[in-house]
């Protein structure tokens, strides 16, 4: 059997380094039925520290074929990666296609393989926002209505699926590969020393001489990532966020931000950058690896962040996390369903209020069925069942 999976931005990294040692598992005990795989990065994440340190530290093997994608608008993204993937797919011919996610690879592949005629696996289906405006929910409707395989992270999301009128045959609940990562590098994490991370990847318009060294102390340190249009590319949206960070946060702990491009750009256009530069307070970091952030997240007290990946660790770390959005595809992940999370979108009135009762909230680790740490198993398992 011939599988090809595909990855083509940094979330999918985390979810494909599980699936792959599953593999090599599976051939070291199945020496006469060995599964052939073929590994595709699409090259949506073209920039080096957003993508190469993640396969290296995650020991992801290079990919067997880089589409180079780059950036573009999404149709562009879509399009370029559709006419290269249906080369791949002519010559190599696999039985199955693995996508993950929802990014604009998962679509694009999911559509051009099934126009092959070749069988393709979801892995992460049914996650629904209830937003049709968000590209992502777009890329996740249109995947899970011609996937052959729908392989789910939690119950609420095996529902979205039947709601929508799936054959229950199609679904396999397997839970969260997400979780396979940080368990599997939840130690390696925990050994890093936190000082350390700050000072490797402190900005360059930072100066770690600055920084107050005595106030970082385990769980009275703030962690913030930020970088959705919905939060970064307007001024009235974006000033007032600040606002709140320099003149309430920062003023609590220290707040960590690992800053994505995308924010850089917004902040230094809208004349906001040279008031973040000054903050000694704010320690402004580079986009950071898997282990040095699941490192940080492990010692924060409170996260803010506009990440789905970020809530689902927050969850099972414990972590009370700010959700900076109107909606999340990860609801399971809410207090009110047993997790870490609070939607609080961009409105400050209601980033203030649940700031203040997040910080009287202890951490309470919350692991939903089967996050377990072996989806990626369970994930070859359904497609080998469904393999003639």
């Amino acid at each position: 059997m011939k599988i090809v999976s595909v990855v083509g931005a940094r979330p999918n990294f985390m979810k494909i380094a599980p699936f792959i040692r599953a593999i090599a598992s599976y051939n070291v005990k199945n020496v006469n039925e060995k599964i052939e795989h073929l590994l595709v990065h699409t090259g949506q994440h073209y920039d080096d520290r957003m993508s190469k340190q993640f396969f290296e530290k995650l020991n992801i093997p290079e990919a067997d074929t880089n589409l180079g994608v780059g950036s573009g608008s999404h149709a562009e993204q879509v399009g370029l990666t559709m006419i290269a993937f249906e080369k791949v797919l002519k010559e190599e011919k696999p039985d199955w296609v693995v996508v993950l996610g929802d990014v604009n690879a998962t679509l694009a592949c999911s559509v051009t393989a099934k126009k092959e005629h070749i069988k393709v696996c979801h892995i992460e289906a049914g996650l629904r926002s209830g937003d049709i405006t968000m590209p992502e929910e777009v890329n996740r409707l249109v995947t899970d209505r011609i996937s052959d395989l729908l392989l789910t992270p939690d119950e609420l999301s095996n529902q979205n699926l039947m709601n929508e009128g799936t054959d229950e045959s199609r679904i396999g609940f397997v839970g969260n590969i997400m979780i396979d990562t940080l368990e599997e590098k939840r130690e390696q994490a925990a050994n890093l020393d936190f000082i350390d991370i700050i000072r490797e990847n402190l900005h360059q318009e930072k100066s770690f001489h600055d920084i107050d060294k005595s106030k970082l102390i385990e769980e009275k340190i703030a962690l913030m990532t930020m970088h959705r249009p919905s939060n970064v590319d307007k001024e009235m949206i974006l000033t007032p966020i600040i606002d709140f960070l320099l003149n309430q946060v920062c003023v609590d702990f220290p707040l960590i931000w690992p800053i994505h491009p995308r924010s850089e750009k917004q902040l230094k256009h809208f004349g906001l950058w040279n008031r973040i530069l000054k903050t000694k307070n704010l320690i402004l970091l580079k986009p950071l690896g898997y282990i040095e952030m699941l490192r940080l997240n492990m010692g924060a007290k409170i996260m803010l962040s506009d990440s789905g990946g970020l809530q689902e660790e927050c969850t099972v770390l414990g972590t009370p996390c700010l959700t900076l959005r109107l909606n999340t595809e990860r609801p399971i992940t809410l207090i009110e369903n047993g997790g870490a999370s609070v939607l609080v979108g961009n409105s400050i009135s209601r980033i203030q209020e649940e700031y203040h009762k997040a910080l009287l909230q202890e951490r309470v680790p919350f692991r939903p069925p089967l996050w377990d740490g072996d989806t990626a198993n369970r994930c070859l398992e359904e497609i080998l069942k469904r393999t003639c």
